[in-house]
C-alpha cells in the first residue's frame, strides 16, 4: 500500500502540488480538499507534479478535473508534470491530454 502524500511548494508561476503514492477512491477526497483550499490568483499556474504517483484510478482522475475547475474559476491555469506512463495512457484514452497541458517535470511546468 502506498498512502497518498502531498507537498505544496510555491514557484514564481504559482503553487506546485507534489503528489506521491496512490490516488484512488480512498484518497481522492483528500486531494480535492487540499486543492480547493488553495487560493489562486488570476494568471497563476497550478502545477500537479505526479512524479511520485504510484497508482491512479477514476477517482484520482476526477480529483484532477476538480483541480482544473478550481483553477479555471480563479482565472488561473493548470498543468500536469511528470505524468507516469499508466496515468498518461488513461488521460490519452479519455481525451484529457487535450485539456491538461503536460510537461516532463515541474521545472518545465513552472517556466513563465
Amino acid at each position: 500500500m502506498n498512502p497518498l502524500k502531498t507537498t505544496t511548494r510555491h514557484a514564481p508561476t504559482g503553487p506546485v502540488v507534489e503528489i506521491s503514492g496512490n490516488l484512488d477512491y480512498t484518497t481522492a477526497g483528500e486531494l480535492r480538499t487540499l486543492i480547493t483550499a488553495l487560493i489562486l490568483q488570476p494568471g497563476q499556474r497550478l502545477v500537479l507534479d505526479l512524479a511520485g504517483l504510484k497508482f491512479c484510478d477514476s477517482s484520482g482522475i476526477t480529483a484532477m478535473i476538480t483541480a482544473r475547475n478550481h483553477a479555471q474559476a480563479a482565472h488561473a491555469d493548470i498543468a500536469l508534470a511528470a505524468v507516469p506512463a499508466p496515468t498518461l495512457r488513461v488521460l490519452r484514452l479519455v481525451g484529457l491530454d487535450q485539456i491538461f497541458p503536460l510537461h516532463p517535470d515541474s521545472d518545465a511546468a513552472t517556466q513563465p
